[in-house]
């Protein structure tokens, strides 16, 4: 069951007996435990039938007493079970995972791990009425589809280049993109489509000094603009991080490298967009103007140069009371461009 059904269900007042929601991303996970909390029990009836445990508190004993009780005045109780990574004993819930309470709403909220599939208590959950849900990490290069999908579950627009804005400079940090664009929402009137000028505006990323032009300054090589953000980069190291500017570089550098040996190959646009996992011809632009100005040899050298200054804003191979991360990054632009 995906993220929208599982919500759609609770809505819909679809209630699981047990929603074990487990995985990296502790986004899905805490809008799923909201759902729930909105959904199936009024604020007169939580004082009585909502409980709220961790999981380094409480052992199973104490948590069964609280998951097999009746509810008072209610048809359900909820059981909220945070941290549950942190509790040693939580296999000995099989039994309950095989038999659950019909009155009791289970959320479990295992978070930053999976648990592991071949355990007698995950058989029992898969094989049971419950939900269970892996909270996979988004890939950086899905954070912009996931961006206007957030949007449009809000019933707003945004344009891809206000959402590869905010997927570039965010990365892939749900809750704070969500934050981020929720503040949008509250500043900007319903039916206006967002665009890189509100991220400027409303989240303050300079829409000028940013990672995406700087992508789009190499790719045409406009050296005055190179210029321009690498001293705004430099003064402001705290806001623009030299490794997350490596990391961005190298993710342009690597795809550009790809759209080569794809030109070369003669594919067609769909497949170009299906290797280079890209939504749209519109993310292809800086891509293709890239190809026309860095050989296949310059690329290579690209990609070795980021490596490398990598390893070096890591403290490896490089003296960093002597090479600050303004000065590396000095080097970089450099080197990219010779």
């Amino acid at each position: 069951m995906t993220f929208e059904e599982i919500i759609q269900n609770i809505k819909a007042k679809k209630f699981a007996p047990i929603y074990f929601l487990h995985g990296e991303e502790p986004f899905f996970i805490d809008k799923i435990e909201e759902a729930v909390d909105a959904a199936v029990l009024s604020e007169a009836e939580k004082g009585f039938n909502q409980t709220l445990l961790y999981g380094k508190d409480v052992d199973a004993i104490q948590l069964l007493d609280y998951l097999r009780r009746y509810p008072m005045m209610s048809q359900y109780q909820v059981v909220i079970l945070r941290e549950a990574q942190e509790m040693k004993n939580l296999a000995d819930l099989t039994s309950y995972a095989e038999n659950p309470m019909p009155t009791t709403v289970f959320v479990v909220c295992h978070k930053y791990k999976k648990i592991d599939g071949r355990t007698k208590f995950a058989v029992a959950l898969g094989k049971s009425k419950s939900v269970v849900f892996e909270s996979k990490k988004l890939y950086d290069n899905q954070v912009a589809d996931w961006i206007s999908k957030y949007c449009k579950s809000k019933k707003r627009q945004i344009e891809p280049a206000a959402a590869a804005l905010l997927s570039e400079y965010l990365g892939a940090d749900l809750a704070k993109v969500s934050n981020e664009l929720d503040k949008i929402f509250l500043n900007l009137p319903e039916g206006k489509t967002i665009s890189p000028d509100h991220v400027q505006q409303f989240v303050g990323i300079s829409k000028d000094y940013n990672i995406f032009e700087l992508q789009k300054a190499f790719a045409t090589r406009d050296l005055p603009k190179i210029a321009q953000i690498s001293k705004y980069f430099e003064a402001n190291i705290k806001k623009n991080p030299l490794i997350v500017t490596i990391s961005g570089l190298f993710n342009f550098f690597s795809k550009t490298f790809q759209l080569q040996e794809l030109q070369a190959q003669r594919k067609s646009e769909t497949e170009i967009l299906k290797a280079l996992e890209l939504r749209s011809e519109w993310f292809l632009r800086d891509y293709r103007a890239a190809t026309s100005n860095f050989s296949k040899p310059q690329l290579e050298n690209i990609i070795s140069q980021l490596r490398r200054y990598d390893l070096r804003s890591k403290g490896v191979e490089t003296d960093t009371t002597n090479n600050g991360d303004e000065q590396l990054m000095k080097e970089l632009f450099f080197k990219i461009l010779n």
